[in-house]
C-alpha cells in the first residue's frame, strides 16, 4: 500500500467521487482530527451558516479553536440541522480536503 498522504487519507483521487457523502465526511473528519486541523471544521461551520451565532465578534472561531473535539461536536450539530441542500457543497469540500489537505 502506498504511504502518500492522498492514499492514506482518502484513497486514490478517482475513488473519492464514488464514495457516499457519509463516507467522505468520515474520512475528512478523521484526517482533520488526526492533524488537529480546527480550521477545516471552522470552515464547515461557516459554510453551514452557524458562524454568526458561534463565532467571536472578530470573526474568529472563538472558543472552538481550543478543542478539536468541541469543533467536531459543533459541526456535527450543524450537520444535523441542515436539510440536505448543502450536500453538493459539503461533498466538494470533503473531496478537496482529502485530495489537498486544505
Amino acid at each position: 500500500m502506498s504511504t502518500d498522504a492522498g492514499n492514506v487519507a482518502g484513497g486514490a483521487a478517482e475513488d473519492l467521487d464514488a464514495l457516499s457523502t457519509h463516507d467522505l465526511r468520515e474520512r475528512a473528519f478523521a484526517k482533520a482530527e488526526h492533524a488537529r486541523d480546527v480550521g477545516f471544521f471552522w470552515d464547515l461551520v461557516k459554510h453551514l451558516g452557524g458562524s454568526d451565532s458561534l463565532g467571536a465578534d472578530d470573526g474568529s472561531a472563538g472558543g472552538i479553536g481550543e478543542s478539536i473535539s468541541g469543533a467536531i461536536e459543533m459541526v456535527g450539530e450543524l450537520l444535523g440541522r441542515h436539510d440536505g441542500s448543502m450536500e453538493p457543497l459539503l461533498r466538494a469540500r470533503y473531496i478537496d480536503y482529502l485530495r489537498n489537505g486544505d
